[in-house]
């Protein structure tokens, strides 16, 4: 097993598969909220459905709409279990807070979005800053 190091991160440790790119992200404009897919044509995760997954993503873009939706997205439970990001935005870490989301940043090894790829399990452990990459 590999385990990544990363900044200490927010929410529960979770487990689930990746859902990887080099991409940036942002929960307002990117999203279809109501059918748990990306929906922006021209992002790399177009027509992906994201629910019960472990997004890895390279930077958070958006303010208190991201935020507010985040939260929404989990009350109805359809969001991601975690987002792994290269850099996270401290709006997007405060709106994760709010909505009991697991996310974290700034890895140790390198750009994120190529240290892990779609279709790999993980156990994120946001309080020891730890990514462990489960066998298959």
């Amino acid at each position: 097993m590999k385990i990544l190091k990363c900044h200490i991160g927010i929410g529960p440790k979770v487990s689930g598969t990746v859902l990887s790119a080099n991409d940036n992200f942002s929960a307002r404009y990117d999203l279809d909220r109501i059918n748990g897919v990306f929906s922006r044509p021209n992002h790399k995760l177009f027509g992906e459905p994201y629910v019960d997954r472990i997004l890895v993503l390279n930077e958070s873009k958006g303010g208190v709409a991201s935020a507010w939706m985040l939260y929404e997205m989990c009350a109805r439970r359809m969001a991601p279990k975690a987002i792994l990001f290269n850099k996270a935005n401290t709006i997007l870490a405060q709106g994760s807070s709010l909505a009991g989301l697991t996310i974290c940043d700034r890895f140790e090894d390198g750009d994120i979005t190529s240290l892990l790829d779609t279709g790999q399990n993980v156990h994120v452990d946001p309080t020891n800053g730890e990514v462990t990459v489960l066998p298959d």
